[in-house]
C-alpha cells in the first residue's frame, strides 16, 4: 500500500495508476478511530489526516496526533484562509479537514486516509468524484449503543441524540463506495477488509483518476 503513481510502458496498454483519496466514514462509535489507529500500528503506509476541532480532547487524546485541537478564532481564520477540505459543526463543535497536506501527500503519490463524518463524506465526493468511499458500521443499533455507552462520555440525553442521527446516517450507506461491518473483538478483520478494497481499487482495469479539482486548488 501507499506510492503507487507510475507509469507502465506504453507497449502494455494499461493506464498509469495515481494514489487514491480514501474516506472512512459512518456513525459516531462504529470505530474509525480505532481503525486507523491499528493501521499505523501495523505500519501501513497512508498518509493519514489529522482533523482540527474546536472541542477539548478527550482523556488520551493528543494535539497534532489524534486531533488539531484549535480556537474556535483559529478556526474562523482558517475557514476565511480557505485552508479546509471541508468543515461542519458535530454536535456544537466545529470540526474541519486541512486541505495542505492532503494535496503534498497525492502530488507525493501516496494514498491518503481520512476519517470524517457522513455529511462530509458527501462534500469530499463533491470535490474529489475519484474518492473511494468507505462506510463503516457495526453489527447492529444494540451494539453501536454498547458502545457509546463504555465510552463513558456520553450523558443519556447525548446518547440518545448519536442514536438517533446515526440511524439517520445508515439510511445514506447506498452514497458510498463499500460498506465494512467493524464487528466487536475482530479489529483486523476490519482493517484486512479496508486494504484488501484499497488492494483491489489499485487493480481496477479503469482505475480511478486524480482529483484534479483538490489538485488545481
Amino acid at each position: 500500500m501507499g506510492h503507487y503513481t507510475y507509469a507502465l510502458p506504453s507497449m502494455s496498454g494499461l493506464p498509469p495508476r495515481h494514489p487514491l483519496l480514501i474516506v472512512l466514514s459512518g456513525p459516531s462509535g462504529v470505530g474509525k478511530d480505532s481503525i486507523l489507529q491499528r493501521m499505523k500500528e501495523r505500519q501501513v503506509p497512508f498518509h493519514y489526516v489529522v482533523t482540527a476541532t474546536t472541542r477539548p480532547p478527550r482523556p488520551g487524546e493528543r494535539h497534532g496526533v489524534d486531533y488539531y485541537f484549535v480556537s474556535e478564532a483559529e478556526f474562523a481564520r482558517m475557514i476565511e484562509q480557505e485552508e479546509l477540505l471541508e468543515w461542519s459543526i458535530v454536535y456544537g463543535d466545529y470540526k474541519g479537514i486541512p486541505k495542505r497536506p492532503i494535496i503534498e501527500a497525492l502530488r507525493r503519490g501516496q494514498d491518503v486516509i481520512m476519517r470524517i463524518d457522513v455529511q462530509g463524506a458527501a462534500k469530499v465526493r463533491a470535490l474529489c468524484s475519484n474518492a473511494v468511499l468507505i462506510f463503516i458500521t457495526v453489527e447492529s443499533e444494540e451494539a453501536l449503543r454498547r458502545r457509546l455507552r463504555k465510552r463513558g462520555t456520553e450523558t443519556d440525553e447525548a446518547l440518545r441524540l448519536r442514536m438517533a442521527m446515526a440511524r439517520e446516517e445508515m439510511k445514506r450507506v447506498v452514497e458510498f463506495d463499500y460498506v465494512v461491518v467493524n464487528r466487536e473483538g475482530h479489529l483486523d478483520e476490519a482493517v484486512d477488509t479496508i486494504l484488501a478494497i484499497v488492494t483491489a481499487e489499485h487493480h481496477r482495469v479503469h482505475h480511478r483518476g486524480p482529483c484534479e479539482a483538490l489538485l488545481e486548488g
